[in-house]
């Protein structure tokens, strides 16, 4: 297991499912965390999880709603309260919604808390990301990504008719880009970015979704792998000598995958990325 005695992580979505095991591995290989929650009782189990499990008690709390800019920039400025430099930071928080819904700032909910948040975030604490030795990205994407043919950059909204399948596969498909241009930018620098698919993981996702959803979640969550199995990439990226260095990829099962060719398209991650910073406000260094 690898040591991260005197190493930051800063993670999202860190209080149920993937990201409360990924937030446990993290603390069991000895990484100082962050972690970015909406739910006061899920914080709260998950301090006693990490606790129960590691023995730790040095842990940060920020409570966060990252479905907004005001939320981001809030949880953001808290973090920056709390470090002094960034060696991890996973964006590992997600929603599936059944309908549309729309966003104080008027943005898709999905695609603002799925692909934004994740824009923003890393934005905000890049200046902490640069202070570290050789900090590590992680953007915690999906094979989901693969149910759309492309990502609709004429209508991020949703407004020309709305498929929660396929939003979400979009936003995961906005991740991977995402992480493309990332990539390219911080070329020669020490810090690295990469996108991984989890795998079909038994978790909270579209679980409160309407009767519907609610349903087939847990109807499909008999065949699926544990949240500690679908943590397995996201630590491996994080922590492991063995991807050191590497950049820009897509991964799965803790090996480098290949995601649908739109995914990293060159044209399609610049404008997603010029967009992006307009929605946000936030253009990078």
């Amino acid at each position: 297991m690898t040591n991260l005695e005197g190493k930051t992580a800063v993670l999202t979505g860190g209080t149920s499912g993937i990201g409360r095991a990924t937030a446990v591995g993290l603390a069991e290989r000895g990484a100082r965390l962050v972690i970015l929650g909406r739910d006061p009782q899920r914080c709260e189990e998950t301090l006693e999880t990490i606790e129960t499990a590691t023995g730790r008690t040095d842990i940060t709390l920020v409570r966060s709603e990252l479905g907004t800019l005001a939320g981001i920039r809030s949880a953001a400025a808290e973090v920056l309260e709390n470090v002094d430099a960034i060696d991890i930071l996973v964006n590992n928080a997600g929603i599936t919604l059944s309908n549309r819904q729309v966003t104080e700032d008027g943005f898709e909910r999905t695609f603002a808390v799925n692909h934004l948040a994740y824009f923003l975030l890393t934005g905000l604490l890049l200046p902490r990301l640069q202070l570290a030795p050789k900090a590590r990205i992680v953007n915690v994407a999906s094979d989901a990504h693969r149910f759309v043919s492309q990502l609709n950059l004429d209508d991020l909204g949703r407004e020309k008719g709305y498929s929660a399948l396929g939003v979400y596969g979009e936003s995961k498909a906005a991740n991977i880009l995402f992480t493309h241009e990332l990539a390219k930018r911080l070329t020669g620098t020490p810090i690295t970015v990469n996108a991984l698919h989890p795998g079909g993981i038994r978790s909270n996702l579209g679980a409160n979704q309407g009767a519907l959803l609610g349903l087939v979640h847990k109807v499909v969550s008999l065949f699926l792998k544990s949240p500690e199995e679908g943590a397995r990439t996201s630590l491996y990226l994080a922590a492991d000598p063995a991807v050191e260095g590497e950049t820009g990829g897509y991964y799965a099962k803790a090996k480098k995958a290949q995601p649908k060719a739109y995914a990293t398209d060159d044209v399609s991650a610049r404008r997603l990325w010029d967009l992006s910073e307009e929605m946000t406000g936030l253009q990078y260094p």
